[in-house]
């Protein structure tokens, strides 16, 4: 795994408006930038969700299961084609299509490192095979499972340190959701439904 912490980053405001730029380390040291990202869930034929185990090496909330990909465009970069190349580095699988079906905002502190995360978090869906390639890198990624979204969300419940803060409100993005809706990307542009931002975190 290459860093990534010198890669510049997109600032927005609340809105998802575009405000300027910073590096990965800035935007993520105390008290945090808010800043565009995307948060990738494949779902299976089955509608199961794929998880991944934040490799060790991760610099925010390692050894945390999380969705399936994330990670932040570049400024004025397309999502489609920012997701796409982190869902090949870090999963080894894609192009797939992709379609919005919401934004989380949210703030976190990682307990371990001080380092923040402040997200205008695309929420992004992509339908997949049963028999989907998947090649995780693993200094990326330590173990995958499948997952029912439902069942998910009361195993946060019962065991929020287990997972990344934002997985909770990413997977109920994608309930919400339903059948997604939402605009099929390419598309840089913020969802329509307003972003929430959960307390105490």
């Amino acid at each position: 795994m290459k860093s990534r912490e010198g890669h510049l980053v997109e600032l927005v405001d609340d809105s998802g408006h575009a405000v300027g730029e910073a590096t990965v380390a800035a935007a993520h040291q105390a008290p945090g930038r808010l800043h565009r990202a995307f948060s990738v869930l494949l779902v299976d034929p089955e509608g199961r969700v794929l998880l991944q185990r934040r490799a060790e090496v991760k610099t925010r909330f390692p050894r945390r299961w999380a969705n399936s990909c994330c990670g932040h465009p570049g400024p004025g970069e397309v999502l489609a084609e920012a997701a796409n190349r982190r869902l090949g580095e870090e999963l080894g699988t894609g192009p797939v299509a992709l379609t919005e079906v919401g934004v989380h905002l949210y703030h976190a502190e990682d307990p371990a490192t001080g380092r923040i995360e402040f997200e205008y978090d695309h929420v992004l869906r992509a339908d997949v095979p049963a028999d989907v390639t998947l090649l995780p890198d693993p200094t990326e990624v330590s173990a995958l499972r499948w997952v029912d979204p439902v069942r998910l969300l009361a195993e946060i419940d019962a065991d929020p340190g287990a997972y990344a803060p934002w997985l909770g409100g990413v997977v109920g993005r994608l309930l919400r959701a339903g059948d997604p809706a939402g605009p099929t990307l390419p598309s840089g542009a913020p969802a329509d439904d307003v972003p929430e931002r959960p307390g105490g975190r």
